[in-house]
């Protein structure tokens, strides 16, 4: 793949991508086509073979696209071709929510650390990860080649604890508390704010409501 510079609206559609094709893949569906893929997942033909031509097309002309060969570049761009060491940091029912979720060790996500400073969880067991102080993370870290950090703590506390994974040398974050971190550019944070895709939802719902009430309004 060229070291250019790719859209973020691509790489957003590309894990979509990979999980369609993973659905067509457990179908033993062999090859489909820009146009069938357009109908799964209401993008256009012409933005899918867009997109894939960032990375090199994949396609054959008059063929279209195999299945296991598209679904495997596709994870190889992604980066699903190498396990991830994760940590999480607050091992309440978030965080033991996600150490549970077991689709993630099967993307090659593997929670390998759980910490919290509180004293009741601490020495508890998610699975069969112990929750372990959060003074002894960055001896964990920089001993068990963490890669990621799962920030799922309050926003009070978010930078400090941000501050020394970035001592640790973390190489990416993927961050659940509602603040932006102080963090180099170096190192890669991927934010998820909970309640804003709620409200992108509500939103969505009451102009649907607004249209209905209007179009009846018109009749």
């Amino acid at each position: 793949m060229d070291d250019k510079d790719i859209s973020n609206a691509v790489i957003a559609r590309l894990p979509r991508y990979y999980r369609y094709l993973g659905e067509l893949k457990n179908d033993r569906i062999e090859r489909v086509s820009s146009r069938e893929l357009s109908r799964l997942m209401h993008v256009t033909a012409s933005q899918i073979r867009q997109d894939f031509n960032n990375f090199g097309g994949f396609g054959q002309q008059g063929y279209g696209y195999n299945v296991d060969y598209l679904y495997d570049e596709i994870g190889k761009i992604l980066g699903l071709d190498h396990i991830h060491n994760m940590i999480i940091i607050g091992a309440g029912n978030l965080g033991q929510a996600l150490v549970g979720y077991m689709n993630f060790k099967n993307r090659g996500f593997v929670f390998r650390g759980a910490f919290d400073i509180s004293q009741n969880v601490i020495g508890k067991k998610i699975g069969s990860i112990e929750v372990l102080p959060l003074d002894d993370m960055p001896e964990f870290v920089r001993n068990n080649n963490i890669d990621i950090a799962v920030l799922t703590v309050p926003k009070t506390a978010a930078a400090g604890i941000a501050k020394e994974l970035v001592e640790c040398r973390i190489k990416a974050i993927w961050n659940f508390a509602h603040i932006d971190l102080p963090v180099p550019d170096s190192i890669k944070v991927e934010n998820v704010h909970l309640s804003d895709s709620l409200m992108k939802l509500s939103y969505n719902l009451h102009r649907s409501e607004d249209d209905t009430n209007t179009t009846g309004a018109a009749e």
